[in-house]
């Protein structure tokens, strides 16, 4: 009996290590750089300059804060899983039921960073012009 003990030990030890393993190397995969949000990804024109994206101030927040894969309206993504562009899903022009992308930005960002500020805590820009500063309308994609 305490042979079969130590065997159901010896697994859930593996499997807690194996897991443990597995949020350790999603939480370092993560990008520690900015991440450019370009208006040729999100606009058929450009209408306002590209975004910088500090991935390293958001790492606080749990990864399925913003990334997320839907089915049956409930969020099935998990961190570890592969993390695609939104606009993978997200369309310039918005398909069946799914967001435009330009909105999707808008509606997780701005939103987010909006409750923040009324919750007074420290947020991101919640203005056009803070995270699309001017003069920086990208000419080189053209």
């Amino acid at each position: 009996m305490k042979q079969k003990g130590r065997v159901v030990l010896a697994f859930v030890l593996a499997f807690a290590f194996a897991a443990a393993c597995t949020l350790v190397y999603a939480a370092n995969k993560a990008p520690d750089k900015e991440i450019v949000i370009d208006s040729k990804d999100v606009f058929k024109t450009k209408k306002k300059g590209p975004v910088n994206f500090s991935h390293p101030k958001h790492k606080e927040l749990k990864c399925t804060q913003c990334h997320h894969e839907y089915k049956d309206g409930k969020n099935v993504w998990q961190e570890g899983q592969e993390v695609k562009k939104c606009g993978s899903c997200h369309t310039l022009e918005g398909a069946d039921k799914q967001v435009k992308l330009e909105k999707a930005f808008h509606d997780q960002c701005v939103k987010c960073h909006k409750d923040l500020k009324k919750e007074k805590k420290k947020t991101g820009p919640t203005s056009c012009s803070k995270c699309h500063p001017k003069g920086e309308k990208d000419d080189k994609d053209e």
